[in-house]
């Protein structure tokens, strides 16, 4: 029995006609068009072989601690990533380099107690934040100043330290009060007689205190060039005076010897 052969220009019609090959998918994670799922999945890393076309990315429940350098690959498409109920402790500078499409991020119920606003730079389109329910007692008002899209805001649940140091951010959210959801969650852990005070009750007269015994570097500079002059001048001071008391009283004796000449011999 010969063999049927396919004409080569139908093949290679065939072959473009027929389906993609599927884009990979980690093991550890669940795939459909545009979603990857990797919750509950007991990661302690990101997945590194993650399509490119993915535009929803599910990181959360699992035991992640540190986001290093580039712990994700290239996701030009990815509008949505979520790593709540982690153990993120630590986010690199770097960590979100090739995530510039990202438009939500979720890092809410974490171990989080310090952000820098570098982190945040790559992320040119995001519009909304949940850092809520970590561990932070401050937050530079840089990191939400480095979202040139950011409309919504989340800081609830936080240990918030509300003495002078969190004036900076107290100031950034009162004139951002529309990008700040939950604005009555935001409250005040320490001092212990502000524990459950809203931030955003607060007003200009509560921070007066601060605003005039905080100092500038010139301030400081200033201290430190002075004070040692002034020691200086108040010892070369002290001399002089002394020495002046000192000749007053030897002319004073030497006019009283000069007066009763007798005594002064015999002393």
């Amino acid at each position: 029995m010969g063999c049927w052969r396919v004409p080569g220009p139908v093949l290679a019609l065939l072959m473009l006609l027929g389906p993609p090959p599927s884009p990979a998918c980690p093991a550890a994670c669940r795939c459909s068009p545009g979603e990857v799922d990797c919750s509950e999945r007991g990661l302690r890393e990101v997945p590194w072989s993650l399509s490119t076309n993915a535009s929803t990315l599910w990181l959360g429940y699992n035991f992640i601690t540190v986001l290093g350098p580039r712990s994700f690959p290239p996701l030009p498409g990815l509008r949505l990533l979520s790593l709540v109920h982690n153990r993120l402790e630590l986010i690199h500078s770097q960590a979100l380099l090739g995530l510039g499409a990202l438009q939500e991020l979720d890092l809410s119920h974490n171990h989080l107690t310090v952000l820098t606003p570098e982190t945040f730079l790559p992320l040119t389109s995001l519009a909304t934040l949940n850092l809520g329910s970590n561990r932070l007692g401050e937050l530079e008002p840089g990191v939400p100043g480095a979202l040139p899209q950011l409309q919504a805001l989340l800081l609830q649940d936080n240990p918030w330290v509300c003495s002078c140091g969190i004036l900076p951010l107290w100031r950034w959210l009162s004139h951002n009060r529309e990008k700040v959801r939950e604005k009555s969650l935001l409250l005040c852990r320490v001092p212990e007689q502000l524990n459950k005070y809203p931030i955003m009750a607060f007003g200009d007269e509560s921070f007066r205190q601060c605003q005039e015994t905080s100092l500038s570097p010139k301030h400081y500079i200033t201290f430190f060039i002075i004070g040692p002059f002034s020691f200086i001048a108040s010892i070369f001071f002290c001399t002089f005076m002394g020495s002046l008391v000192v000749f007053y009283h030897s002319l004073r004796r030497e006019s009283h010897c000069w007066r009763r000449p007798r005594i002064c011999r015999v002393h």
